[in-house]
């Protein structure tokens, strides 16, 4: 498994070189500049503008640009943000706990969600659980998060008073007073993320599910009277879980696309919001340092799909 899972680092390696001289490249080329607003004001003369342009380079080839950033990044350094002079790792190691808290109690949630109900969909076939399941299921998949978002906090916010709707992370409880303020305010944004991913994976575990369950080697575990939850958990499950591991991985983008999302409407300060206001500012250090770290928990999130693969089936090996 060690070469590997080597190989597999040289091909995430090079995905992610691949990735930043796309992106830089586009970034480069957009419409836009992080000292417009200097351009704006009378009372900076033009020079200065210009001088600012100069000592960052803005007006260099973007090769050259694209060159300097990736081996400042080689060393560690990723330079600051233009709009609030803050090192970019500094601000990113801000926002990232904030979004992987919120993205994996989401996942937790829609695993709850889509195993159980899409097993017992799977094992009961056309039942009413099944029908009704199926039918959550789809509209809930069909309900994009912005809409289920402000109807939560339309309804535990401002309609009961229940929940708070905007994210604090300045809390000044400690102890549990301090818990539980974080657990009232991730509440809908977790629900909201959780609750579409769900929706989405129950069909593809039923699915998966009804696929394994009719072939032959499981009426041959019928047959031998074994037990039928024996059968459904020991035989089936673990095999009809290998598409839905690739499933799950492969989605991993869209749950952080529906997170950026989602950060805007509960205001959570995450890695989302901070790419959406360094995309406006046209922060070039910010959206790239975003991207490298999405892209690096993306390829991550690949690369743990194909080792969990040998543990649910122990046919396939490594080499």
């Amino acid at each position: 498994m060690g070469p590997y899972i080597l190989r597999r680092l040289l091909i995430a390696l090079l995905s992610l070189v691949g990735i930043s001289v796309v992106l830089y490249t586009v970034l480069a080329l957009a419409p836009g500049d992080p000292f417009s607003d200097l351009v704006q004001n009378p009372n900076v003369p033009p020079e200065v503008r210009d001088n600012l342009r100069k000592s960052f380079g803005l007006d260099d080839p973007v090769w050259q640009r694209y060159f300097r950033w990736l081996f400042a990044m080689l060393r560690g350094d990723w330079g600051f943000s233009f709009i609030s002079r803050v090192d970019v790792d500094s601000l990113i190691g801000q926002r990232v706990p904030v979004t992987l808290a919120v993205i994996g109690a989401s996942q937790v949630v829609a695993l709850l969600i889509a195993l159980p109900v899409g097993i017992l969909s799977a094992a009961r076939p056309y039942s009413w659980f099944d029908r009704i399941a199926s039918t959550l299921a789809f509209v809930g998949f069909s309900l994009p998060t912005f809409f289920t978002g402000i109807v939560l906090i339309l309804i535990f916010s401002i309609k009961l008073d229940w929940l708070p709707f905007v994210y604090r992370a300045d809390i000044s409880a400690t102890g549990w007073a301090w818990w539980w303020a974080h657990i009232q305010q991730s509440l809908m944004p977790v629900f909201v993320l959780g609750l579409f991913q769900g929706a989405s994976w129950t069909r593809y575990v039923r699915s998966s599910v009804l696929d394994v369950i009719r072939l032959d080697y499981v009426t041959t575990a019928r047959s031998k009277g074994l037990a039928e939850r024996v059968i459904l958990l020991k035989h089936v499950v673990r095999n009809a879980l290998i598409p839905v591991v690739t499933l799950v991985a492969l989605t991993m983008p869209q749950v952080f696309g529906g997170a950026i999302i989602t950060e805007q409407i509960f205001r959570i300060p995450g890695i989302g919001s901070l790419l959406i206001d360094a995309i406006l500012r046209n922060d070039t250090p910010v959206i790239m340092g975003v991207t490298f770290v999405s892209s690096c928990l993306v390829i991550a999130f690949n690369l743990l799909a194909d080792l969990l693969y040998g543990w649910l089936d122990p046919r396939i090996t490594y080499h």
